[in-house]
């Protein structure tokens, strides 16, 4: 799991393990996690796993791969 920008400054890391079958899965680790400004965050984010958008797939419906990258992206200022 890789976070950035507040998503970064809310979990206090950059990246860190999961395992997890699905996003939805790898998700609900995080917020148990960092309880807090993270789950606040979360809700804004997008996120990227193994490269690719997610977009609107439902996360319960996003595989996860053994040794794979989920990078969450929250909504970022500028152009």
């Amino acid at each position: 799991m890789r976070y950035w920008a507040a998503a970064k400054a809310a979990a206090g890391v950059a990246e860190e393990p999961y395992e997890a079958a699905t996003l939805a899965e790898a998700l609900d680790g995080v917020r148990a996690r960092h309880p807090g400004e993270l789950e606040r965050v979360l809700r804004r984010c997008s996120f990227l796993v193994d490269g690719d958008p997610v977009g609107t797939r439902g996360h319960e419906t996003v595989r996860l791969a053994d040794g794979g990258t989920v990078e969450v992206l929250p909504p970022f200022a500028g152009g």
